[in-house]
């Protein structure tokens, strides 16, 4: 199994608290995903993240085919980190962290993202022809939605 990683790193100017109680609400993930993706929430959510928890979404990632997608947090040390990682959809394995620090100015928040195709061969093609393309896509568009999101406050 072919192992691929993103890593992207962004500085906003904002407090520790204020960034984990964005980011560590899954009913704001639709905000700083592309509307092309056309992404839904379709379980219900708490009002607090936890280890455990368990979010269910809808999204259309490629030629408009429609995809179910499932995700546990399954680590989490409040204002520091929070793992989710994919239960059931298009991908083989998916193990995405996202990490907070407080910086001189605000915080430094990175992602990263392991993840594997299915298929082989035909996902190796598949991520060479599209797939990093498009996450790569995905995450400019999220660092461009939340600088938006934050610079208005």
């Amino acid at each position: 199994m072919k192992i691929y990683k993103i890593e992207r790193t962004q500085q906003l100017p904002i407090s520790i608290n204020e960034a984990w109680s964005f980011f560590s609400s899954a009913a704001n993930l639709s905000r700083i995903t592309p509307p092309w993706m056309k992404f839904e929430v379709t379980g219900e959510l708490p009002d607090r993240m936890y280890p455990g928890m368990i979010a269910t979404y809808r999204l259309q990632p490629v030629l408009g085919i429609t995809l179910s997608w499932m995700t546990e947090i399954t680590h989490m040390e409040e204002n520091k980190y929070f793992v989710d990682e994919q239960r059931h959809g298009p991908y083989r394995f998916w193990h995405h962290q996202h990490h907070f620090k407080e910086v001189e100015n605000g915080v430094e928040m990175t992602d990263i993202v392991h993840y594997a195709l299915p298929y082989a061969m035909v996902g190796r093609v598949a991520h060479q022809i599209t797939v990093r393309k498009k996450l790569e896509d995905i995450f400019r568009y999220r660092h461009q939605k939340v600088e938006e999101i934050f610079k208005q406050r």
